[in-house]
C-alpha cells in the first residue's frame, strides 16, 4: 500500500460528501457514514472492490442505537427491564435490519455512566450504575455482533463514548468533564473494560474534554489504558469531527496540529472531517509521526474488515434478510417496550384496570396518539408506519368501551389552553381519565439538554386541573430521560413510567394499564425530587456527617429568628431533604413480593473464593409476576471510602400466587475489588454488608468478613 493508500483507510466519509465515488475509486476513503440505501452501497462497495487498485471493501456506519425500522425502547428504557435477554434480542432485530440495508458498523452500544437527568445523552445510556451497564452491555454486543462477525446480520459495534461523557458539567453536551483518576477507574471505566475483554470491535473516543485533555487527544485514555492496560486491539474512530475540534477545545491551533495530537494519542480513524486526509502525509514527512504507527493503525482496520467477511462478499442482497418491522420483530419490540415500564405509583391498587370497569375512559394528552414522537430520540431510520399509538391500542384492546380522547396540548412544550376545555370536558363526564404527558423526543438526546426537567409547557396545569375533578386518575408518562414530578406525584392516582418505548408501545402500555401483562421494570436511575438534587444516585459516600431521618429539618419547620446553628449537622438539603423521590433500582408490580431469611453460606470468605448469598422471596399477592431481586454490597472500611451500597448481582424471577423461591447470588471476591490509591485493582479484607431486595434501599441484610 501507498502511504496515500494507507491514510484513505483511515479516512470515514459522509454519504453527501463532494467527489465521493472519485475518492472511494481512488482509494482515498475507508468507510462510508449515514448511507442507508442499499443499491448505492453496493454502487460505493464496488467502485471500491473493482475499481480502486488495491480493492478493499468499505466499512458503513450509521447510528443504530435502538432499532432500524423497528424501533425498541430507548436504551435508558432498556435498561429499565434488568433483563439482558430483552437488550440482547433488541440489537440482534437492530442489526438484521440494518444488515439489510447495507450497514455492517454501528456506533453503539453507549455506555457512559450518567447520573444527571438535565443531560440529553442519558436517554441512550444503560443507567447510572457501573454493574448494571456492563451486564446489560455485554449483552447488547452479543445482540449486535453475535459469535462470528462474519455470519449474515451482524454487524460491528462500538463502544462510546471513551470516557466519561455522562459527568459533563451541568449535564450540558461536549462540556467539561473533571474526574478523579480514582473515580473514573472506579465508576467511568468498568463498563468498558467489561465489553472490550467481551470482544466488542470498536472503540470512539468522546466528544469532551476529560481532566484538561480532550478524550479525541488523550494519551492516557487511548493508549495507556485502551491499549496497554486493556490490550484491546480493534479499531479506535473519532467522534463526528472532534479531530478538528481540539483547535476549538484550546488544545492546538490548526487542524495540523490536531491530527497530530489525535494520532499519536491513538485514534485509527477520522470521523467525517478531513485533517487525517490534508495533513498525515505532510506530518510523516516532518517527522511528527511514524510509518510504523500508520501501519499499526491500519492493521486495526483491515482486520475488521476480514473479520467482517467483506473480502469474500462486500455486496448486500436484500433477499437474504426478512422483511423489516416483521410479526417477530414488532412482537420483540412490544416484549421489550412491556419489560421497559416502571410502575412508580398504584394508590389504592387502581391498575390494573377493567376494560369494561368503566362506562367511559377519558384518555387526554399530547403523547396519546403521536406515532413519531413515541419512538425516542436518535431514531434517524425509525419509520412512524410500523408504531401502534396507545390511544389506538387502548381501542383496540376495550372495544365494548366507551373511549373518549382529547389531545388537549398540540406538543408537549406548548403554552397553549386552547385545548384545556375540551380535556375538562370529557373528564368530567368520564369514570376513568387516563393522562398521556412527557417530552417530546426532540428534547432528549444529542444537543438536548435541560436544565428545567419539569414536564414541559403547561402540561402541570392541565394535571392539576384535570385531578381537580376529582376522577380516579392515570399518569403515564413518557420521556427520555427522569423528570422531576414531586409537584404532581400527589395528583394523581397511579403512575406508569414508559420512557419513549418505541414502535409498539402503544400495545405495551394498554396491556400493562389493562392487566394483559403486570409490570416489572425497576428504575435504572434515580429520581430526584427537584433539579437542585442532581447529581443524585444511590451510590453514594457515607461522609462524615450522614443523612437521616432523626437528623433531618425541612426549611418550613425552622423558627423564625432561629439562632445559627447547623440544622441536623449532616448532608442534606433544608427544601428537599436527602432522598431522592424514588431510588434506583424502584419499580412496583400488581402484587406484592415478600423478602426473608437472608444469609451467607459463611461468615468468612477467603481471597481468591466464593461466597453464597442467598435469601426467600414469596409472592404474597394474586398476579402471576416477575420480580428484579437485587443484590447490594457495602464495603464498610477501605484504604479508600467506598459508597454506601454497590449493586453486585440482580436475578428476575417469576413466581405464582403463593410461591416462594430461594434466589442465590455467588459472588466471587474479584468482585469485590476496586481500585485503590495507587490504582490498583484489588480487593481489601474487612466487614463487609450485604442487603437483598427489590430496590436500592433494601433493608434485609447479611454481613461477612474478607480475609487474605
Amino acid at each position: 500500500m501507498t502511504v496515500t493508500e494507507k491514510i484513505g483507510q483511515m479516512c470515514q466519509v459522509n454519504r453527501d460528501s463532494g467527489n465521493l465515488l472519485q475518492a472511494v475509486k481512488a482509494g482515498r476513503v475507508g468507510s462510508v457514514v449515514n448511507e442507508v440505501d442499499v443499491d448505492k452501497i453496493n454502487h460505493l462497495q464496488r467502485l471500491a472492490v473493482e475499481e480502486s487498485r488495491l480493492g478493499i471493501p468499505l466499512l458503513t456506519g450509521r447510528d443504530v442505537i435502538h432499532g432500524f425500522k423497528t424501533i425498541f425502547p430507548i436504551p435508558l428504557g432498556q435498561a429499565a427491564s434488568w433483563n439482558p435477554s430483552v437488550v440482547s434480542e433488541g440489537a440482534r432485530i437492530a442489526a438484521l435490519e440494518a444488515a439489510g440495508a447495507g450497514i455492517n458498523w454501528t456506533f453503539a452500544p453507549m455506555i457512559d455512566i450518567s447520573r444527571d437527568p438535565r443531560w440529553g445523552r442519558i436517554a441512550e445510556t444503560l443507567g447510572e450504575d457501573p454493574y448494571l451497564c456492563k451486564t446489560l452491555a455485554v449483552a447488547m454486543l452479543d445482540g449486535f455482533q453475535g459469535d462470528d462477525l462474519a455470519k449474515p446480520g451482524a454487524i460491528a459495534a462500538c463502544a462510546k463514548h471513551f470516557a466519561a461523557y455522562g459527568a459533563s458539567e451541568s449535564g450540558r453536551d461536549y462540556n467539561t468533564v473533571s474526574v478523579p483518576e480514582i473515580e473514573l477507574r472506579n465508576v467511568y471505566l468498568p463498563p468498558f473494560k467489561a465489553i472490550a475483554d467481551a470482544g466488542v470491535a470498536t472503540f470512539m473516543s468522546s466528544f469532551s474534554e476529560l481532566n484538561g485533555i480532550p478524550a479525541t487527544a488523550s494519551e492516557f485514555l487511548l493508549t495507556q489504558v485502551l491499549r496497554t492496560e486493556w490490550q484491546f486491539n480493534g479499531l479506535l474512530v473519532s467522534d463526528w469531527e472532534s479531530i478538528p475540534q481540539l483547535s476549538i477545545h484550546g488544545l492546538t491551533s490548526s487542524d495540523k496540529e490536531a491530527a497530530a495530537e489525535a494520532f499519536n494519542a491513538g485514534i485509527d480513524m477520522e470521523m467525517a472531517s478531513s485533517a487525517y486526509a490534508g495533513h498525515l502525509e505532510t506530518l510523516l514527512r516532518e517527522g511528527k509521526i511514524s510509518e510504523a504507527d500508520i501501519d499499526a493503525k491500519v492493521r486495526h482496520i483491515l482486520r475488521l474488515k476480514f473479520q467482517l467477511g467483506l473480502f469474500e462478499n462486500a455486496y448486500t442482497d436484500t433477499a437474504d434478510f426478512p422483511a423489516v418491522a416483521n410479526a417477530q420483530h414488532l412482537d420483540a419490540a412490544r416484549h421489550a417496550a412491556v419489560q421497559s415500564c416502571v410502575l412508580l405509583k398504584n394508590d389504592n391498587r387502581l391498575l390494573p384496570l377493567a376494560p369494561d370497569q368503566a362506562n367511559t375512559i377519558a384518555v387526554i394528552g399530547p403523547l396519546a396518539d403521536d406515532a413519531q414522537e413515541q419512538m425516542g430520540t436518535w431514531v434517524f431510520d425509525g419509520d412512524s408506519q410500523y408504531c401502534q399509538t396507545p390511544l389506538q391500542a387502548i381501542r383496540k384492546l376495550c372495544a365494548n368501551t366507551s373511549i373518549t380522547f382529547s389531545k388537549a396540548l398540540d406538543y408537549s412544550r406548548s403554552k397553549s389552553r386552547d385545548g384545556f376545555d375540551d380535556a375538562l370536558r370529557i373528564a368530567h363526564a368520564a369514570d376513568i381519565v387516563i393522562l398521556f404527558m412527557g417530552e417530546e423526543a426532540i428534547l432528549s438526546g444529542e444537543a438536548h439538554c435541560r436544565a428545567n426537567i419539569d414536564l414541559p409547557g403547561i402540561q402541570q396545569e392541565l394535571i392539576h386541573e384535570i385531578a381537580a375533578l376529582g376522577k380516579p386518575l392515570v399518569l403515564v408518562i413518557m420521556a427520555g430521560r427522569p423528570l422531576t414530578i414531586g409537584s404532581i406525584i400527589d395528583q394523581v392516582d397511579a403512575v406508569l413510567y414508559a420512557w419513549h418505548p418505541g414502535t409498539m408501545g402503544g400495545p405495551a402500555i394498554a396491556d400493562l394499564l389493562f392487566g394483559v401483562e403486570v409490570p416489572s421494570g425497576k428504575l435504572p436511575v434515580t429520581f430526584p425530587k427537584l433539579v437542585g438534587q442532581v447529581p443524585i444516585y444511590y451510590a453514594q459516600k457515607n461522609t462524615g456527617k450522614p443523612a437521616g431521618p432523626d437528623t433531618y429539618v425541612h426549611i418550613d419547620d425552622i423558627a423564625v429568628n432561629a439562632p445559627q446553628t447547623s440544622f441536623g449537622m449532616s448532608s442534606m438539603h433544608l427544601d428537599a431533604g436527602f432522598a431522592p423521590l424514588f431510588p434506583f433500582g424502584f419499580g412496583l408490580s400488581y402484587t406484592e413480593f415478600a423478602y426473608e431469611n437472608i444469609r451467607t453460606n459463611s461468615n468468612q470468605v477467603t481471597m481468591g473464593s466464593t461466597i453464597q448469598i442467598q435469601a426467600e422471596i414469596t409472592n404474597i399477592g394474586t398476579f402471576t409476576a416477575e420480580e428484579v431481586v437485587q443484590l447490594y454490597i457495602r464495603d464498610v472500611v477501605a484504604s479508600v471510602t467506598r459508597p454506601t451500597r454497590e449493586l453486585k448481582g440482580y436475578k428476575k424471577v417469576t413466581l405464582e400466587p403463593g410461591q416462594s423461591k430461594t434466589v442465590r447470588f455467588d459472588i466471587h471476591t474479584d468482585e469485590l475489588a476496586f481500585h485503590n490509591r495507587n490504582m490498583e485493582l484489588s480487593a481489601e479484607p474487612g466487614l463487609f454488608h450485604a442487603w437483598i431486595g427489590s430496590d436500592s434501599t433494601a433493608d434485609l441484610k447479611t454481613e461477612f468478613t474478607l480475609s487474605d
